[in-house]
């Protein structure tokens, strides 16, 4: 006899997932996203990638570290197997080969503990001062003539700023105060660097052309190297500048007091000179911009102004007194056209009109009607005319007026 056994397969999930899981589990814990964690480098590897991989250990326990080489600094090259350091990171998960790790952005080497902790204190000391309080960080000119640099003579950090200043702004004027920039005594001739930029920054006792920012430099290093820039006299001389100042101090991932207390931090001397300078040929570009934006202003205003002096030609052609006295001749032509047109219809008028009284008068000429067989009859004794026979008396002497003369009658009874 066969039994066949029928069970419930259980809930479950894959191994990739439950490694993500825990991966994740680790990154939301905050405390182990930003962690320091002390030990001796063992099973120390620097592949061709450039990555950086070692296990870091203790008497009791061990942690595989990975730091990729953005993060890799000249301090970091030059560990061995079997220092003491402290490394900064945080913990992941390594999900290939389901192991956790942490993974290193900084590294300080060992003894950095001691120093660490008097970074911190004299960080928090100025902090407390208000030195490091946006509200007194000042803005960098926009036009700059001359700057003050504050670092080795002889070290690459001058060099490879003064090599992007002729680069991007070869008219920048670069006043040197040199100093050592490692060791014991560099912090008083740091201070003592910047105070030369100060005096000579001051109108009563400077000369020459004053500087309208500080640059405080150097190339990168270890802590140690680094550590006069942690200085609380250093902090305090850069905090008393009378003009902007940038820290360029080690390499993107180095720290100092300086970098908190200057007016603005560059991550290494080179973008310190970087940020000080104007790129030249983007000052041309825009001047370019500039003057076609100009250019073209300029010619619409011209075209407007042409405009407006055509439209003023216009309205002064058309109210011209030309035109009015154009408009005047002609109305003076038109009128004495018509006057002559008057007149001489007066005259027709007039002449028509002498002709009829010429008629009228000829009509009644007497010696029209004489010539017609007529005769004035007058008493020659008076002069009267005859025109009733009761006034002429018997053999009264008569004149006769005829259309060719006078004769004389005697009337009879």
């Amino acid at each position: 006899m066969q039994y066949s056994l029928f069970t419930q397969q259980p809930e479950s999930i894959t191994v990739s997932e439950l490694t993500r899981y825990i991966r994740q589990m680790f990154e939301v814990d905050y405390r182990l996203q930003d962690i320091w964690v002390q030990g001796e480098i063992s099973n120390l590897s620097r592949p061709s990638s450039g990555h950086v991989y070692f296990t870091l250990k203790d008497s009791g326990a061990a942690i595989k570290c990975a730091m990729w080489r953005t993060s890799v600094t000249p301090n970091v090259r030059r560990l061995h197997e079997g220092d003491a350091i402290l490394a900064h990171g945080k913990i992941s998960v390594y999900e290939t080969q389901g192991v956790y790790q942490l993974y290193v952005d900084a590294i300080q080497t060992a003894g950095v503990g001691d120093l660490y902790q008097q970074f911190e204190r004299l960080k928090a000391q100025l902090q407390a001062e208000g030195l490091f309080e946006p509200d007194r960080k000042r803005a960098l000119p926009t036009v700059v003539h001359a700057i003050g640099i504050v670092t080795s003579p002889t070290g690459a950090a001058l060099q490879d700023m003064l090599n992007i200043i002729r680069r991007r702004w070869p008219l920048l004027r670069v006043v040197l105060s040199p100093t050592p920039v490692q060791g014991d005594d560099a912090p008083p001739k740091i201070s003592a660097a910047l105070e030369r930029l100060y005096r000579r920054d001051d109108p009563s006792t400077g000369s020459g052309q004053r500087l309208e920012a500080i640059i405080i430099a150097r190339g990168g290093g270890s802590i140690e190297d680094l550590w006069c820039f942690n200085d609380e006299g250093v902090a305090r001389t850069i905090a008393r500048s009378p003009v902007p100042t940038i820290s360029g101090v080690g390499h993107e991932v180095d720290f100092t007091i300086a970098d908190f207390v200057a007016d603005l931090r560059a991550p290494t001397p080179s973008a310190a000179a970087e940020l000080i300078t104007p790129d030249q040929d983007e000052v041309r570009s825009t001047l370019s911009d500039y003057a076609a934006t100009l250019d073209a202003i300029l010619s619409d205003r011209i075209r407007q102004s042409r405009l407006r002096v055509q439209l003023n030609e216009r309205a002064l052609t058309h109210l011209s007194p030309r035109v009015k006295l154009a408009n005047a001749r002609q109305r003076l032509d038109d009128a004495s056209s018509k006057m002559q047109d008057a007149m001489l219809h007066g005259l027709v008028l007039r002449r028509e009109r002498a002709k009829s009284l010429s008629a009228q008068v000829t009509a009644y000429n007497p010696l029209n009607v004489l010539a017609r067989g007529y005769a004035v009859v007058r008493i020659e004794s008076s002069g009267e005319v005859v025109r009733s026979v009761a006034q002429v008396t018997a053999d009264e002497r008569l004149v006769i007026r005829v259309s060719d003369g006078e004769f004389s009658a005697k009337a009879q009874p």
